[in-house]
C-alpha cells in the first residue's frame, strides 16, 4: 500500500527521533536534515563552491592558516584513518602507536594489514599513555618515522595530552598523526602548537553533520612529501587532495547530500559561538549526567582528571537484577539511545554528551534512567562512592 504525499508529509512533520546519547552518529538539527533535501550534481559550480568553503572552514577551525590544508574522503572516520596510514608512511617507514583503547588497537590493525612496520606502546584503558615512555622509545629506536595517537579515546572517554606528545615527536623529527575523531569541534586544537602533521575526524561527530565522509587536516609540507606513497587507489590521500585543489572535484562520486548537511552544520557551529561554545554545552551535558548518575549509585570508570566531556563510561551496577540489554531496550523504548561498553577488562556502558542535545534532553534521559531502575527493581544509591 502506497501512502499519498500529503499523508507521508504529515507523518514526517510529526516524527520525533530518539535522542542519541552516543559518540556518533548523533542527534542533528532539523535544519541540518533539511539541507539534504536537495539534489546537486557533483560537477555543479554551486556544489564545488560548497566543497571549497567546507575545506576552508575546517582549516580555520584548526587554526591552520596557510600552513595547513584539508582533504575530504568518502567513507566513515575509519576510512580517513586508513587513507592516512596507507598514504603517508613509506615502505621503509616505521609507525609508533600509543594505545590505550579500542581505537588505538584499530590503528595497529590497519597498519598490520598494510604491512607497515610498527612499534606499539600499550597502556591500560583508564590511563593516559606515558610521555616519558614515548620519549625513551623514540630515543632508543631512530628507525621510527611516524607516531600516531588518539586524542579522545572513545572506548572510555579519556582525553590524551596530544600537545605534550607532539613536542616529543617533533624533537625526534617524526611525522605526527592524531586521530581527533571524537574531539575535533568540541576541544580547541591548534594544529601548529601541537606539531600535528595529519589530523583525522569525520562528518558525524562534533560538527553535528551526518555520516558520509571523513576529513584530514594536513600540513602542506608533510603532505607534499607523500606523493606516490599510497598503497591503494581510492584511499590515496595525496591524489584526493590534488583533485580537490585542481578542479575542486572528488576523484570518485562524492556524498553530495552529506556534504550539504555538513556545510549547514558548520554554519550552525559558527552561530553557536564556535568550538569553545559548543564544548561548553557538551561539558554542561556531561556534568549534569555525571552528577545525577552518581547520585543514583552509578560509578564512573575514569578518574575525574582523565575524563573528557565527550562520552562517559559507567560501571555496571553491582546488583543481581541489572541486565544491560534490558536496561538499554527500556531506555530506547522511552526515546533515549545510549551506548554499550567496549572495554577489555570491565563491564561498562557509555553515555555520550555530544550532538544537538541540551539541558532538557539530558534531564529527560536521567528521568528515564531513574524510572527504568524502578521498573527493574534496582536500588544502588547506597553503593555510591563520592
Amino acid at each position: 500500500m502506497f501512502l499519498g504525499l500529503d499523508v507521508l508529509s504529515s507523518q514526517l512533520s510529526s516524527w520525533k527521533d530518539k535522542a542519541l546519547f552516543t559518540p556518533g552518529p548523533l542527534t542533528t538539527s532539523r535544519s541540518v536534515k533539511q539541507a539534504m533535501l536537495r539534489d546537486l550534481g557533483s560537477r555543479d559550480a554551486e556544489f564545488i563552491g560548497i566543497v571549497k568553503d567546507i575545506r576552508r572552514k575546517l582549516v580555520s577551525l584548526g587554526a591552520g592558516a596557510e600552513e595547513y590544508t584539508s582533504i575530504l574522503m568518502q567513507g566513515s572516520g575509519t576510512f580517513g584513518i586508513e587513507a592516512t596510514l596507507s598514504s603517508v608512511i613509506p615502505q621503509d617507514g616505521k609507525l609508533l602507536i600509543l594505545i590505550n583503547g579500542a581505537y588505538g588497537k584499530r590503528i595497529l590493525k590497519i597498519a598490520n594489514i598494510h604491512r607497515i612496520s610498527t612499534v606499539e606502546l600499550t597502556f591500560a584503558e583508564n590511563v593516559q599513555p606515558d610521555a616519558e615512555t614515548l620519549e625513551r622509545t623514540l630515543q632508543s629506536d631512530p628507525g621510527i618515522t611516524h607516531v600516531a595517537v588518539i586524542h579522545c579515546e572513545t572506548t572510555t572517554g579519556i582525553i590524551n595530552p596530544i600537545e605534550a606528545y607532539g613536542r616529543i615527536v617533533k624533537q625526534h623529527n617524526c611525522t605526527y598523526i592524531v586521530d581527533a575523531m571524537s574531539s575535533f569541534g568540541a576541544y580547541p586544537i591548534d594544529l601548529k602548537a601541537c606539531g600535528i602533521d595529519f589530523l583525522i575526524s569525520s562528518s558525524n561527530k562534533n560538527i553535528e553533520g551526518v555520516p558520509g565522509f571523513s576529513f584530514v587536516l594536513a600540513r602542506r609540507e608533510s603532505l607534499a612529501s607523500t606523493k606516490g606513497l599510497a598503497r591503494t587507489l581510492s584511499l590515496d590521500l595525496f591524489a584526493q587532495w590534488e583533485g580537490l585543489e585542481g578542479d575542486g572535484q572528488f576523484r570518485f562520486t562524492p556524498p553530495t547530500h552529506a556534504l550539504l548537511a555538513f556545510h549547514q552544520a558548520l554554519l550552525e557551529l559558527e552561530q553557536e559561538g564556535g568550538v569553545s561554545a559548543r564544548g561548553a554545552r557538551y561539558r554542561k551535558n556531561h556534568e549534569m549526567t555525571l552528577s545525577a548518575m552518581q547520585k543514583m549509585g552509578f560509578k564512573p570508570y575514569l578518574k575525574p582528571q582523565d575524563q573528557g566531556h565527550i562520552i562517559t563510561s559507567f560501571h555496571y551496577p553491582d546488583h543481581p537484577n541489572f541486565n544491560f540489554q534490558q536496561f538499554y531496550e527500556r531506555l530506547s523504548d522511552k526515546g533515549h539511545v545510549i551506548y554499550p561498553g567496549k572495554l577489555s577488562y570491565a563491564d561498562c556502558f557509555r553515555i555520550g554528551h555530544i550532538g544537538r542535545l541540551g539541558v532538557a534532553d539530558v534531564k529527560s534521559l536521567l528521568s528515564a534512567i531513574a524510572k527504568t531502575l524502578v521498573e527493574m527493581d534496582i536500588k544502588i544509591s547506597e553503593k555510591v562512592e563520592e
